[in-house]
């Protein structure tokens, strides 16, 4: 009786040493898109801990959530997604009054906003795609999506992201035409595009073409500016640009599901996200361009130019939009690229 009265007392203290269990923010973003060091200062401050899942393509993560993935708290989605997800019911309808710091977004943000008035989503990150290179070994370089397929030279290291709407995009804008056309003509002639580069490529890569660019395995990749510019931080010999034809913008956002448990927890997080200094040491993590007018004061002007475009340039810049049913043409014209030999 006496050991098993000692057994309980021991179980008791255990369990009193645990104390109260914390409540975990389920977040589902893309890869090392967050500075961990504010993901601890927010966890200190809220008693809690957060949890990041990764995914690798808007269309990977909707299958995921339309398959019965449920449990996140908070999804990072690019606008075009949201506006999908949105139309299927899976979204919470943003309470403005729940995040003060939405008065820190930068005006300039409603030029790329799918959706100005964050019925859904309030933005997290601006993205433009273009064109990444070894100066060393590339040298001088045309300003033009057509280096993918001219510089021969270079076959078998260079790489083009492994999505259809940027790389379609792509090859849209260096036609002429719009990156959200729905010209079947004009998707044909993006197709042979994209076939043309194909020859000349190591592979479709979404994820370790800037570790490649980085240790040399490659010398000239289609890519995010964000990605390059945690690149750039390491080696100057690192370059790059946006297409004279044009490029693709997008807008990564920060949405929460209908069904998600800890919506209190989520509308934390996202104030959080957006506080001035806050802002601007996840823009140095980053590198990617968070629309916070707040963050500025915490910035210098180096990173301010090596982060925010250029208004000019910013100009040559589409932003990918949401097709509804006519996505199917460009999930045909994908499956005939990379269909070709």
């Amino acid at each position: 009786m006496q050991k098993m009265l000692i057994a309980m007392f021991a179980a008791l203290m255990i369990l009193a040493g645990c104390g109260k269990s914390k409540t975990t923010l389920y977040v589902y973003n893309w890869s090392e898109y967050v500075d961990p060091e504010l993901v601890t200062e927010f966890e200190q401050k809220h008693g809690c801990k957060v949890v990041i899942d990764i995914f690798n393509a808007n269309e990977a993560m909707l299958a995921k959530i339309q398959a019965g993935s449920t449990g996140y708290d908070l999804i990072v989605p690019s606008s075009y997604m949201v506006k999908i997800m949105a139309q299927k019911g899976l979204l919470e309808p943003i309470d403005k009054t729940r995040i003060p710091t939405l008065a820190n977004i930068d005006p300039a943000y409603a030029v790329t906003a799918l959706d100005p008035q964050m019925t859904y989503g309030v933005p997290y990150m601006v993205t433009f795609t273009g064109i990444a290179y070894n100066k060393e070994v590339v040298g001088e370089i045309e300003p033009s999506w057509s280096v993918l397929e001219k510089r021969t030279d270079l076959k078998g290291r260079i790489t083009i992201l492994d999505d259809m709407r940027e790389t379609i995009g792509a090859a849209l804008k260096y036609k002429g035409y719009s990156c959200n056309t729905t010209n079947e003509a004009e998707l044909a002639e993006a197709r042979d595009v994209v076939v043309a580069w194909k020859a000349n490529i190591a592979k479709f890569e979404n994820e370790q073409y800037k570790n490649g660019i980085a240790n040399g395995e490659f010398q000239l990749v289609h890519g995010y500016h964000g990605d390059i510019g945690q690149v750039q931080l390491e080696d100057d010999n690192i370059a790059f640009l946006l297409p004279r034809e044009g490029f693709l913008i997008s807008c990564d956002e920060l949405v929460i599901p209908k069904d998600a448990k800890n919506k209190d927890l989520a509308y934390a997080f996202i104030a959080f996200l957006h506080e001035g200094e806050v802002a601007a040491r996840n823009m140095a993590y980053t590198t990617y361009w968070c629309p916070n007018t707040a963050a500025l004061a915490f910035m210098e002007d180096s990173e301010k130019a090596a982060i925010i475009p250029d208004a000019e340039a910013f100009k040559r810049g589409e932003v990918i939009d949401d097709l509804g049913e006519n996505l199917k043409l460009y999930s045909k014209t994908w499956d005939e690229i990379k269909a070709t030999k």
